[in-house]
């Protein structure tokens, strides 16, 4: 697994640097991860390999451009401001650490004698806001507007025993990020599909059953309360939208979704920064002091539920068993 990683998204170069081979194992992935009857479609490997090659290169740039590692460890807890804005205190860093799913699999399996570990840690960030108490020189105002930062739900992603290995990692779950959304949008069209299908069985069963009952020479007229005319025409409304779903060419227009949801992968998944300058109580401030450090956030953007700030992070695993 991890040469395949590293085969497909090593590379800091960009797409010239890819050879075919990995372009195709990219392409396969992407089809074995949302329909694989794409393949009957002819040429289905051209259609998808420009957006698969967008996607590989923006997945690339996105990890890459993450900061090295933060050392994190209750013994540093006091002199980094990072790690006092993440946790409220050394003993929910250690609880974290101590609890976390991810880290205790990797140390069980692949990991158990591992000295360091990297890992990303990703928290939703929230923001509240209040009135407090503020010192104006010797006075004390009350009811002052703030906003307090708050960072919950701290998970670890993608632990590994190195930097590099957990990059890789990230690179792929990006990827197949974007393979859900592909996947998604197959499976709301063909839920679409059905039940469209079976309107159309079913109008079409209905004006069957009117025209049986009069509306051919021989009948003695409509069925009470029935319009043949609005049948036909929310019949023709049905079939008109499953012909807007591809027709007789599902599979390509399944192979049209997953082209467009790598081919424009920013739209999906990306990672913007963000100044902050936060004071010991994690309250928003103006200008950085003694009492409030300035701090670089990197938020995760475009995914389910939003809100999510990142860390790439560097775990002493002995500090952590000892606590």
């Amino acid at each position: 697994m991890l040469k395949l990683l590293q085969s497909i998204f090593g590379s800091e170069e960009g797409a010239r640097a890819y050879p075919e081979s990995v372009i195709a194992k990219a392409i396969e992935r992407a089809v074995d991860g949302t329909d694989h009857w794409i393949r009957s479609v002819p040429g289905y490997r051209k259609r998808l390999r420009p957006s698969v090659v967008r996607a590989v290169d923006h997945v690339v740039s996105l990890v890459n451009a993450l900061p090295p590692a933060v050392p994190v460890s209750p013994a540093r807890y006091a002199d980094d401001p990072l790690l006092k804005a993440f946790f409220i205190s050394r003993a929910e860093m250690h609880n974290v650490l101590r609890n976390d799913r991810s880290l205790a699999e990797f140390l069980r399996g692949p990991g158990p004698g591992a000295e360091r570990l990297t890992a990303l840690l990703v928290m939703e960030k929230k923001e509240c806001r209040a009135f407090g108490f503020e010192m104006c020189g010797d006075m004390v105002m009350r009811d002052v507007p703030q906003v307090t930062v708050c960072f919950e739900s701290h998970r670890l992603i993608d632990p590994a025993g190195d930097e590099g290995e957990t990059r890789l990692r990230l690179k792929k779950r990006a990827f197949d990020y974007l393979i859900r959304i592909a996947l998604q949008r197959i499976t709301a069209a063909k839920g679409e599909r059905k039940d469209l299908e079976r309107q159309s069985a079913l109008l079409q069963a209905k004006l069957d059953m009117l025209r049986r009952g009069g509306w051919g020479f021989d009948g003695a007229g409509p069925a009470p309360g029935e319009d043949i005319g609005l049948l036909e025409e929310r019949l023709e409304q049905v079939e008109a939208q499953l012909s807007d779903l591809g027709g007789g060419g599902m599979l390509e227009s399944y192979l049209d979704m997953v082209a467009e949801v790598l081919g424009k992968p920013e739209e999906h998944i990306s990672v913007g920064m963000e100044t902050v300058i936060l004071d010991s109580m994690r309250i928003r401030r103006e200008r950085a002091d003694v009492n409030a450090a300035e701090l670089t956030l990197y938020t995760l953007g475009g995914v389910e539920g939003g809100g999510y700030a990142l860390q790439l992070v560097a775990i002493p695993v002995e500090e952590i068993r000892e606590q």
